[in-house]
């Protein structure tokens, strides 16, 4: 890869190559100003958002004024992005689709309340595919948003544009949410650590809970296993679901060894290409290494599974095209919708006899998913079946029955979680021949996230993964671009 395909920001400012709690600590023990660093993400957010376009929506002036009177929180004074599907008082939510010409919200909705009050300094909305149906931060009506590892390539979705910032050194962490993937998806193209918590561990949004089976949670991407274990842990001091074990302050990896099953092919088919293979039989080897028991485990879901879970999705394309000014935003216009929401309505029509039977199965998915985790602690996986496409390829301009059949293909391996309700991690597990990470998946039962935090810690110590902060030195920076987004 050329350099000038790759881009980050990390420098010798106030964030320096610092994670989130580097920069907590260092900030409650004043030894950062909140005025800098707040100062230091704003400059490196303009200076390459409009190469990568992962913010859609600034909060600059907002920021520094919070920076002058800092928020308690365990995260007090750290730069922090929420996804574009999420309302935050004051800023539009434009769901990543040119259908919606959205009013500034009146107030924060319950997700991104819980998120800035742990202390977060908000710089903006991150970008998204429309109303994150794809698996790539592309649009059918404007440019995509790029993967800072290779500009000529996907970073991956829903939560797309806050991996891009994430993985750059915008921001050291990010929101994100995960209705089929969108968590781990970019944090595989991106090389960070994404996990998708269990079904109410945070905060739902109002959509979410409305859904006939809430496939969606709130989660954030980060760099590194500690800042994502130091999320959840703030959080649940937050709130404490009761209905969830506790995951606690999780600082290192596990003592007890664990059993876990290996799958590498997934149940509908698709050939999981050899770099993606190897990456998995490779943290697999490592587990091993370590004392883990690790045994290939045949994937023994409902073999219609993945029919069904598309009908779901195409479900939520139906009810955005048809209730879209009711359920999302009065200046909803369905006449802007791209070709991949248009698509799945049409699909939910055309297969709406068979939706009641793929309910009803999606429905009981929990208890089948149990039973194919009985006798195991955790489940590794592929995150994707085959490596980051280059940008077009998963493009909503590309026909429906064309795109639809490349996703199904490419993200085949994370909606279970999702219709389980169960928690599933992404971690980088190696690079592609053109420099591109590698993700790998760990899921585990219900309410377990502590088992794959302690896992993830252990895989992070045993082969640390690349990060573009390693390319700092050689790298050459673009040149400045203006602030304005």
């Amino acid at each position: 890869m050329t350099q000038s395909k790759r881009i980050q920001t990390f420098t010798d400012d106030a964030m320096g190559t610092l994670d989130a709690v580097a920069l907590a600590d260092a900030l409650g023990r004043g030894k950062l100003s909140q005025g800098d660093v707040t100062n230091a993400a704003i400059a490196r957010a303009e200076r390459l958002n409009p190469i990568l376009r992962g913010i859609i929506s600034n909060d600059y002036q907002r920021a520094r004024e919070q920076a002058l009177r800092p928020a308690a929180g365990t995260f007090s004074g750290i730069p922090f992005l929420i996804k574009d599907n999420t309302p935050v008082a004051g800023l539009a939510t434009g769901f990543g689709s040119e259908a919606i010409n959205g009013h500034p919200a009146q107030q924060h909705n319950a997700v991104s309340k819980q998120l800035l009050d742990l202390g977060f300094v908000h710089l903006g909305k991150s970008s998204m595919p429309e109303f994150g149906f794809n698996a790539t931060t592309e649009y059918q009506y404007r440019l995509p948003t790029v993967n800072p590892w290779h500009t000529g390539y996907s970073c991956g979705a829903s939560s797309g544009g806050s991996a891009a910032m994430v993985a750059a050194g915008v921001v050291p962490i990010a929101h994100a949410n995960d209705g089929g993937g969108s968590i781990r998806i970019p944090a595989a193209c991106c090389g960070l650590v994404g996990l998708k918590p269990s079904r109410g561990r945070l905060r739902d949004s109002e959509a979410a809970t409305s859904l006939p089976i809430n496939i969606i949670t709130e989660g954030v991407l980060t760099r590194t296993v500690r800042d994502t274990a130091a999320f959840y842990a703030a959080a649940e001091l937050q709130h404490r679901p009761r209905h969830l074990p506790q995951i606690g302050d999780v600082r290192h990896p596990g003592k007890l060894r664990r059993r876990i099953g290996l799958i590498t092919d997934s149940v509908n088919g698709a050939i999981t290409d050899a770099e993606t293979r190897q990456a998995t039989e490779d943290t697999a080897k490592r587990l091993a290494a370590a004392g883990h028991q690790v045994e290939i485990l045949q994937a023994s879901v409902d073999p219609r599974f993945p029919a069904d879970f598309a009908r779901y999705w195409a479900m939520l394309g139906f009810i955005v095209s048809n209730a879209g000014k009711h359920t999302i935003e009065s200046s909803f216009q369905r006449r802007n919708v791209d070709n991949l929401t248009r698509g799945l309505e049409r699909k939910f029509i055309r297969e709406l006899h068979k939706f009641p039977g793929s309910l009803w199965r999606l429905r009981r998915c929990g208890q089948q998913y149990q039973k194919v985790l009985a006798g195991y602690d955790a489940i590794l996986s592929p995150v994707l079946a085959h490596t980051t496409p280059e940008l077009g390829y998963l493009s909503p301009q590309q026909s429906f029955d064309t795109l639809f059949q490349r996703l199904e293909q490419y993200a085949c391996f994370t909606p279970i979680a999702n219709a389980a309700g169960t928690p599933a991690i992404a971690l980088p597990a190696g690079q592609t021949t053109e420099g591109l990470p590698i993700g790998i998946q760990l899921m585990a039962h219900f309410g377990q996230e502590r088992i794959l935090l302690e896992l993830a810690y252990e895989l992070e110590e045993m082969a640390p993964w690349p990060s573009l902060m390693d390319y700092q030195k050689s790298q050459q920076q673009p040149p400045l671009a203006s602030g304005n987004l």
